[in-house]
């Protein structure tokens, strides 16, 4: 009980930091504009034991002009102060779901990645496909924090040596050079496997059962699918194989390395929170195609920023991919197709969302355009 009571003022707190910075964003600096895409055309050492890794900073969300395309949403939702207030109370929920415990090492390296910050697209997504179901915060929170961890996880792995080789992550060490190679490896292990036990565990839950066991069961199985040999990890392999090879790799292959490397974790997101929210499955297979589209938007675009921007615009190493001759959609397509090719995944995502609520629906249409226009 003393744990809940502590996790309740936790969340009050940060929400109340996130709203103070949403009122005060204006007033106290420049708003973050993104560019917008053209038209488109035809063609260090280990740290101490018993460190505690400190919390991070509230998160920036960039605002743009909404494309023509976009359907018309409310101009009354705030979409920077819906995002900051949800990855505000996911963060408290990570820091009390990983406390510092025995052994310290590896909780320390758990919570280095885990609360390093970042956008926290991928659970604020779950939470906001719940409440288009009709469900709310607290019935989705276990599973927000659960695909939090697991793409922690993937990106402890896919930083080492032995995957891409990145000493850089959300703009500070990857995890194998803040600890060593063999601790973040355990890192992300155990990160996967509190993942799932976080999600079915009935005490993660409101006690009223407001989320029945059978969405429970429901739930843990579509993200095993989508973390497993059918999802994450079949991309992560496929791009391994893909990078370096002589011969050219096609827009087929590509775009199954991303729908499952990237796209798999973001539909898992969408369709997560759909499901403890009591969404009917036409409504839940809606939610899935929205999910895949933004998924695959999400890679054209940080294929786009990686040749567009430095690495202390994003936050991590750019320019890796052409580094390390991996195939992506410009290097495929070319700079202006491919933000082409961005502009038509954003209008397939939103025009999937047109026969839910739109009041409910207003956090889904903002965070793909969010996806489409982010800067980083």
């Amino acid at each position: 009980m003393a744990s809940l009571m502590n996790l309740h003022i936790c969340c009050n707190a940060a929400v109340s930091r996130a709203q103070h910075s949403s009122a005060s964003s204006d007033a106290g600096r420049p708003v973050l504009l993104a560019v917008p895409f053209g038209r488109p055309t035809a063609t260090s050492a280990a740290p101490h034991r018993r460190r505690v890794p400190p919390l991070p900073h509230v998160m920036e969300v960039e605002t743009s002009p909404a494309p023509a395309l976009e359907p018309a949403v409310s101009t009354d939702f705030d979409f920077r102060g819906y995002m900051l207030e949800k990855a505000a109370v996911v963060d408290c929920a990570l820091d009390a779901a990983v406390p510092l415990a025995h052994p310290y090492r590896i909780h320390e390296a758990m919570r280095y990645s885990l609360l390093a910050g970042g956008k926290r697209v991928r659970p604020v997504l779950c939470l906001a496909a719940c409440e288009v179901a009709g469900g709310a915060d607290a019935w989705a929170m276990p599973a927000a924090v659960s695909l939090e961890m697991i793409h922690t996880m993937s990106l402890i792995h896919d930083d080492l040596p032995c995957m891409d080789d990145d000493d850089l992550r959300r703009g500070r060490p990857s995890c194998h050079r803040a600890f060593d190679e063999a601790t973040a490896v355990l890192a992300g292990d155990a990160l996967l496997a509190l993942a799932f036990g976080h999600l079915a565990n009935p005490a993660s839950y409101p006690t009223d059962r407001s989320v029945p066991p059978d969405r429970i069961v429901r739930a843990v199985g579509e993200l095993s699918r989508c973390v497993g040999s059918e999802g994450l990890v079949a991309g992560q392999v496929a791009d391994l194989e893909a990078t370096g090879v002589g011969a050219p790799v096609t827009l087929d292959h590509l775009e199954f390395i991303h729908l499952h490397k990237t796209a798999a974790l973001l539909e898992a997101s969408v369709v997560l929170g759909a499901i403890v929210g009591g969404a009917s499955d036409d409504q839940i297979e809606r939610l899935r195609k929205y999910a895949r589209s933004i998924g695959l938007l999400f890679q054209v675009v940080d294929d786009i920023l990686d040749v567009t921007k430095s690495s202390e615009e994003l936050g991590k190493t750019a320019g890796k991919d052409l580094a390390s001759d991996k195939t992506t959609y410009p290097k495929l397509l070319g700079l202006d197709e491919s933000k082409e090719f961005a502009v038509k995944l954003l209008k397939a995502a939103t025009e999937q969302l047109a026969g839910f609520d739109p009041i409910k629906a207003a956090p889904l249409l903002h965070l793909a355009n969010y996806i489409a226009y982010r800067q980083k």
